[in-house]
């Protein structure tokens, strides 16, 4: 009985060694499998490779602006002095509060609000109505129409930049005006020339709008209209009833894009505004404050690189409502994109 159960015990130590020797085998061959083959190096590598890639192309992009936002800090006395790279000595806010106060700031940017926002919603809908009639409808001309569109998005502004000064200069409909003993109205410094080109399909990047809107027109079902049209409705109505409803987030999108290419225009702006103004778009806002402006040709050395910090910080304050409204509106405006048909 003795025996019996001294080689059962024997068995048992000898199957755990046993055992505990294959595991610890098997974990060897499967640590080896997995981290010393060929395979596992080269992802290995290659993993490396982009993120050193990725680094670097965050390096070169991103140190712009860390580079400008640290010298919106600096005093002048930084400038001076060698020794600072981008962490200022002399920690100061008199920039940002010389630019504000005296550039303006405040007015220009509701200035630019307003113009920004009744131009975006113009060119929203607008873009919204021909890029639907251009997708859903098939017409005489209708191709040739739709290459007219896409080469505005081709032609530099600049082409017409005089033609459109003097049209809107002696500015007349068909005539009209001087029939009727109006004469020619000029419609420099105020918000007209902006509304009639948003209006009419023209104004800043609207071909590009209508194309997105196009795009995004196409992948709707057809079915949607036709149970529409076989309830009676209307072309106008199921486009305001049943269109564009499921265009919301598309249209959020070409307004986010109109708001903030109108917002950093400086051709436009400075095309039918003048430095008469009394409130200025941000087209006129990147100037040196007179305080400052004072105080850099008092110091000299360093000053070249203090006027470049001060329009730096202009430019910083220029885009700080646009990277406001984006941390707010950045999942419509990826989620439009997508829709839109442009991204591939």
């Amino acid at each position: 009985m003795n025996s019996a159960n001294t080689n059962s015990k024997v068995l048992k130590e000898t199957k755990n060694k046993i055992r505990v020797e294959f595991e610890r085998t098997s974990k060897w061959q499967r640590f080896k499998v997995k981290y010393l083959s060929m395979r596992f190096v080269t992802t290995v590598i290659w993993k490396l490779f982009r993120y050193v890639i990725l680094l670097g192309m965050c390096y070169i992009i991103l140190n712009p602006f860390f580079a400008k936002i640290s010298s919106s800090f600096k005093s002048i006395e930084d400038f001076m002095d060698v020794t600072v790279k981008y962490i200022p000595k002399h920690f100061t806010l008199d920039t940002y509060k010389a630019i504000i106060l005296e550039n303006n700031y405040l007015e220009s940017v509701l200035t630019t609000a307003m113009l920004a926002v009744v131009c975006a919603l113009l060119q929203t809908f607008v873009c919204s109505f021909v890029g639907y009639g251009f997708a859903k409808y098939k017409f005489k001309g209708s191709g040739f129409l739709f290459t007219m569109v896409l080469v505005t998005m081709m032609v530099p502004p600049q082409t017409i930049k005089y033609a459109l000064f003097l049209q809107f200069k002696n500015f007349d409909i068909l005539g009209l005006f001087n029939l009727f003993g109006l004469g020619k109205i000029s419609l420099l410094n105020t918000m007209w020339p902006f509304v009639i080109l948003s209006l009419t399909g023209i104004g800043l990047k609207n071909g590009l709008y209508i194309f997105m809107m196009r795009q995004f027109y196409r992948g709707v079902p057809d079915e949607l209209e036709e149970s529409a049209y076989i309830d009676g409705s209307s072309v106008v109505k199921t486009f305001f009833k049943i269109i564009l409803p499921i265009s919301v987030p598309m249209m959020i999108t070409i307004f986010l894009f109109a708001f903030s290419w109108t917002w950093t225009d400086n051709f436009y702006s400075t095309l039918f505004y003048t430095n008469n103004l009394d409130v200025k778009t941000l087209a006129y806002f990147a100037e040196i404050p007179k305080s400052l402006d004072e105080l850099i040709k008092e110091t000299g050395a360093g000053g070249d690189l203090f006027r470049q910090a001060i329009m730096h910080t202009c430019g910083l304050l220029i885009i700080l409502p646009l990277i406001i409204i984006y941390l707010f509106c950045q999942r419509y405006l990826i989620q439009g994109i997508e829709r839109s048909g442009i991204t591939g």
